[in-house]
């Protein structure tokens, strides 16, 4: 009898672990969900986390109105979590392309609720069902509290190093759905001479896991589909990396770019956009020796800089290799990108840019700046001052830095705050915006330390739009675009640098492109 109860202790031990284990990963999996779908990832992260707990608490509460069949109990709560989580990210994209706005959010938020109260169901059941077998309180609440605790970090190092890049989020709750019910079945077996209509639940348990398998081998092909409903063109390449979700469409001749669901260029009118990133800076500096892109992965800056015969090194910074890797290897950005990060001139660094700029010890005649928008702190950090105080420190004495600074006419303040963030460092600056049509109008800050005359810039190289007499005419601003914004006073708005400290520029870019 002691080495029973001891067995069945230790199954109950490693039944806890296993299930946190799943609990952790699909709270970290709404998480993601919820930044890559709704955006703002520290917003969706903290509330996720909120709402988990909050879960957790509601479910344990009610696992004190179980007074028996302790083991029927836990086993239909991970029935519960099994179908829930399993079919979570398949649902949430399914609800994303076909729901009306809005829907997405609530049915996320609801999910993690639910799966939180479950999780927290389980742990009491546990507990007391060790204290039933014959475990003392203490050493049943302790130990299945370590498997728990334990579990929770296995399953967060599950998810970031394992599950996503690996599997992405739709196999991955699929995949650990079917850990949820294998976890019951087998618990289900180990108890069945207590267990009353042992079969019907075997039944149960049976259906969902193969439900869940199903929806391992063919739910993602299918939710591909939902996914293609939210882009205009059809789908080419689609990958989840480390970092973020890649998407590449193509529609006739029109090549898009998408980066965790934004747009990053398309084909037909790109030329647009990087000739004004990249010549006004480059002409700025009367021989470009040494030049430093951060950001730019898909390659096509780069091109464009290599036009410049005096350039000797490029040093490309983006942190994401699955996006060099594709710029290299996909036919259609190699096409649009000349093969340019393969150029001998061009070394590409996998790093965070600040990072990088707080360790490297080079000068650079040009920096671009073509960063993804600052819509959520990680790229906040990259729109601050401290952070363009590094890229002024690393600027030789007449070096120059263009700045991708979002659009001055659907977020007129998240644009002019970038300028006055730059301003603030002590660098002379000059505005500049241009129409990119899939973009809309999009705007630029060229800063340097020197004075900078647009009227005196010269383009020797070929360009597609862009020509000398032209750049001026850039720097000119509408009345609803030119960073004069009324306050609800009626009077003009102070804008203050964006700082580490203050990072007030996600509040106004989620405000400024709520409505677009």
């Amino acid at each position: 009898m002691k080495n029973l109860a001891e067995r069945n202790s230790n199954i109950i031990y490693w039944a806890s672990g296993i299930v946190s284990i799943c609990g952790i990963i699909f709270e970290v999996l709404f998480g993601a969900l919820g930044s890559y779908i709704l955006g703002d990832g520290v917003k969706q992260y903290t509330l996720i986390i909120s709402l988990f707990l909050t879960g957790m608490g509601i479910g344990a509460s009610l696992s004190e109105k179980v007074m028996k069949h302790l083991i029927i109990a836990f086993v239909y709560v991970e029935f519960g979590v099994a179908v829930i989580g399993g079919f979570s990210s398949f649902t949430m994209f399914g609800i994303t392309a076909f729901a009306p706005e809005g829907t997405d959010a609530f049915y996320l938020y609801l999910i993690t609720l639910v799966i939180g109260a479950l999780t927290g169901f389980e742990l009491p059941i546990l507990i007391r069902k060790a204290n039933e077998i014959g475990v003392t309180l203490n050493k049943s609440t302790a130990r299945v509290l370590f498997s728990d605790y334990a579990g929770g970090l296995i399953g967060g190092l599950l998810f970031v190093f394992l599950l996503r890049p690996q599997f992405g989020m739709v196999k991955s709750a699929f995949l650990v759905g079917c850990i949820n019910v294998t976890v019951a079945l087998v618990v289900l077996w180990l108890f069945r001479k207590e267990i009353k209509y042992f079969s019907v639940h075997v039944i149960v348990g049976t259906g969902i896991a193969l439900l869940l398998v199903i929806g391992l081998f063919f739910g993602e092909e299918l939710a591909f589909t939902f996914e293609q409903k939210l882009y205009k063109d059809p789908i080419l390449h689609i990958e989840e990396s480390s970092y973020q979700k890649i998407i590449l469409t193509r529609d006739e001749e029109d090549v898009r770019l998408y980066l965790d669901g934004s747009l990053q260029l398309s084909s037909t009118d790109e030329h647009r956009y990087h000739e004004v990133l990249v010549h006004p800076a480059m002409s700025s500096v009367p021989e470009p020796k040494n030049v430093l892109i951060l950001g730019g992965g898909d390659g096509v800056a780069a091109k464009e800089v290599l036009k410049y015969d005096t350039v000797e090194n490029v040093t490309l910074v983006d942190l994401d290799p699955a996006v060099i890797d594709l710029a290299n290897t996909n036919k259609y950005l190699l096409e649009l990108n000349d093969g340019s990060l393969k150029n001998k001139k061009v070394h590409v660094k996998n790093k965070d840019a600040f990072q990088f700029l707080e360790k490297t010890e080079s000068f650079y005649d040009v920096i671009l700046v073509d960063l993804p928008d600052p819509n959520n702190e990680s790229l906040n950090k990259l729109y601050t001052k401290e952070f363009y105080s590094l890229v002024r420190n690393h600027l030789s004495p007449e070096g120059t830095m263009m700045v991708q600074a979002t659009s001055p006419v659907f977020a007129t303040e998240v644009y002019w705050t970038i300028s006055e963030t730059i301003s603030s460092t002590g660098l002379n600056t000059e505005n500049l915006h241009i129409d990119v049509p899939s973009f809309g109008n999009w705007g630029f800050v060229m800063a340097s330390r020197k004075e900078i005359d647009l009227g005196e810039l010269k383009i020797n190289v070929p360009t597609r739009y862009l020509k000398p007499e032209l750049i001026p005419s850039l720097a000119v601003f509408g009345k609803d675009e030119d960073g004069k914004i009324e306050g609800e006073n009626g009077k003009y708005l102070t804008l203050k640098p964006n700082t580490l400290i203050d990072p007030h520029l996600i509040q106004i870019y989620e405000k400024a492109w709520k409505n677009y």
